[in-house]
């Protein structure tokens, strides 16, 4: 264990950095990472196997016409470009947490909440970079009403099917690195199904803002355009990465559910 800690903090010192200096995280987030990579490979290769699909198929997708998707979302998502610290945990820290748990803990459930939490991350996270790029207006997941690009509880088809492949990927992996195959079938169910809470918290109870100037809603205190927003709804501290953390708990309690 102390062998696989010490090649983590190497392991994920060396991505970290290159993903900070790719742009894909900022020095906090390089420096989340680094943590979370750490705890995976102390549970095990299988762990920093999962995470680092996870993280490499993330990266990419968020990379891929990341010119486009910015124009499209910039006046609306509170954070964009490089992933902080906060977005790095909301994203991996149950799974880090039950990496760690494993170790002295049984290793059957604490591998379904971890998985569970990372596949409806992968989904949660492959179907925003992918329904970014639709074509189609995204539409409230509550009311099915058009809303612009990047608005929380927006989804669109091709979303939805990448977050339902996202979960599905992280399964799979699962299985190859010999994973229970029923932990695995919950990792996709969980995926999605966390992807889904995401969306439904996002459109329910995210805090939402309105620009007075140019009546935009919007995520961002600031608004793109310059000025400071107004709060018209939604609970005040629930930000995009409370509702990730919440995508998370719910990934893992729905694998808990599907292995039981």
């Amino acid at each position: 264990m102390i062998a696989r800690a010490l090649a983590g903090v190497v392991i994920s010192c060396a991505i970290a950095i290159a993903a900070w200096r790719a742009g894909a995280l900022s020095r906090s987030g390089a420096a989340a990472a680094v943590a979370v990579g750490t705890a995976a490979l102390a549970a095990g290769w299988s762990w920093g196997a999962l995470l680092f699909v996870f993280f490499v198929s993330s990266t990419s997708l968020s990379r891929a016409q990341r010119e486009l998707k910015l124009r499209r979302t910039e006046s609306v998502v509170a954070k964009g470009g490089a992933r902080d610290a906060m977005q790095v945990l909301a994203n991996g820290g149950l799974f880090a947490l039950a990496a760690l748990t494993s170790l002295v803990a049984p290793a059957i459930p604490c591998m379904t909440i971890g998985i569970g939490a990372l596949a409806a991350a992968t989904a949660d996270t492959w179907g925003t970079e992918v329904g970014t790029l639709s074509s189609r207006a995204p539409r409230l997941i509550t009311t099915w009403r058009p809303v612009a690009a990047g608005t929380s509880g927006g989804v669109t088809v091709a979303g939805l099917l990448a977050s339902a492949a996202g979960g599905t990927v992280v399964g799979v992996v699962a299985w190859l690195v010999h994973w229970p195959p029923n932990v695995a079938v919950a990792a996709a169910v969980g995926g999605f199904s966390g992807a889904l809470a995401d969306s439904l918290v996002g459109a329910l109870w995210q805090t939402k803002r309105r620009c007075a100037l140019c009546e935009s809603l919007t995520e961002r205190v600031v608004h793109s355009c310059g000025v400071v927003t107004q709060r018209i709804g939604g609970i005040s501290w629930l930000d995009n990465d409370s509702v990730n953390v919440l995508s998370g708990l719910v990934g893992a309690v729905v694998a808990l559910a599907v292995v039981r």
